[in-house]
């Protein structure tokens, strides 16, 4: 069957891929061979980095702005990515863009709950709905979700509902999409340190603590969650639908004693 990873002459759309994360997943993508569009809010300068590194490896991506979560998000992003595909079609979409926890419920006010759903529902809902003419048959939807679906933190529940919103989509999505060969996942991280979060596993002793309650006793680090959505957007998944993959190395499996 030939290099079941290869993603040569398929075309990508990352959201929020100018740091972090979906950078890393952007040039991951693009190293297996895939042409990526390089989503960037505000960071303009994040993601023409982002598309240079691709660059410079021999890969092929662009950049394509628009703010998330405001009227009209969806069809400004659209509008840039089908002038650059010039009527290619699309393979992959992967759902990255978030906003970040907003606070405990004593303290979130309702201007910061719609924010959080606009962002991290909303928009990747709509994204899916906007993409899929666009798409082949067979092609690969991965959302970002989190952890913090499946333990209580206080301090970030209104940020767990919407990622929980979007693992049920994931769900319901792949139920409706398998006859067209679309495969729809979710993926988990957790404690995962990056270039623009790095200062707050700082404090003291919290790294450590940690690293303490994960099964692989260690940070995460963005490539650790990128090579799990280069999978699933590969054909080596191409049997595995309607899955929460956590990517956190077994944050608070249970007590390790």
């Amino acid at each position: 069957m030939g290099d079941l990873s290869d993603l040569t002459g398929r075309t990508a759309l990352v959201t929020g891929a100018s740091r972090g994360i979906g950078q890393a997943i952007a040039v991951r993508l693009a190293a297996r061979g895939a042409v990526v569009i390089v989503h960037f809010g505000t960071d303009e300068g994040g993601a023409a980095a982002t598309v240079d590194e691709i660059g410079r490896a021999g890969g092929a991506a662009f950049a394509v702005g628009a703010e998330l979560g405001v009227d009209g998000d969806v069809e400004t992003l659209f509008a840039g990515v089908e002038a650059r595909l010039a009527g290619r079609p699309l393979d992959i979409l992967v759902n990255n863009a978030a906003a970040a926890p907003a606070g405990p419920l004593g303290v979130t006010t309702r201007a910061e709950f719609d924010h959080l759903f606009a962002v991290n529902v909303r928009a990747p809902y709509f994204i899916v709905q906007r993409a899929l003419p666009l798409f082949r048959d067979g092609g690969r939807i991965v959302t970002i979700s989190s952890v913090a679906t499946r333990m209580a933190n206080p301090g970030q529940t209104s940020f767990a509902m919407t990622k929980g919103a979007v693992e049920t989509m994931s769900m319901t999505l792949a139920n409706e999409l398998g006859v067209r060969g679309i495969t729809v996942n979710a993926v988990a991280p957790g404690a995962t340190r990056t270039a623009t979060n790095g200062s707050y596993f700082e404090a003291p002793g919290l790294a450590e603590f940690i690293a303490g309650t994960t099964a692989l006793d260690r940070l995460g680090a963005p490539d650790d969650v990128a090579d799990v959505v280069a999978f699933l957007a590969s054909d080596a998944a191409r049997w595995i639908t309607g899955q929460v993959i956590d990517a956190s190395g077994g944050l608070f499996l249970g007590p390790r004693v």
